[in-house]
């Protein structure tokens, strides 16, 4: 339990964050199985709309602070690759 009303407060603010951050890690996760799952099946052009809405929220996430900047990196070029080599 918090001792002092700054302390209140922060911990009134790093909840509210917390479930900010979960609810956008947890879009980013539904929007890379979409990508999967269109990688699956073989459609490139889904997959490279699925591709482009996942990298804009994967940079959206980067630039809040929700993700680290080179984790972003990194997922988007694997994905990209993995789009690349289906033919």
């Amino acid at each position: 339990m918090p001792n002092t009303k700054s302390a209140e407060r922060r911990m009134r603010n790093s909840a509210r964050k917390h479930l900010h951050n979960q609810a956008l890690k947890s879009r980013l996760k539904t929007l890379e199985k979409t990508f999967l799952a269109a990688l699956t099946t073989g459609k490139k052009d889904d997959a490279a709309g699925a591709l482009r809405t996942l990298t804009s929220a994967l940079d959206k996430a980067a630039k809040s602070g929700v993700t680290h900047a080179n984790v972003v990196s990194r997922k988007k070029a694997r994905l990209t690759v993995r789009l690349n080599a289906l033919k």
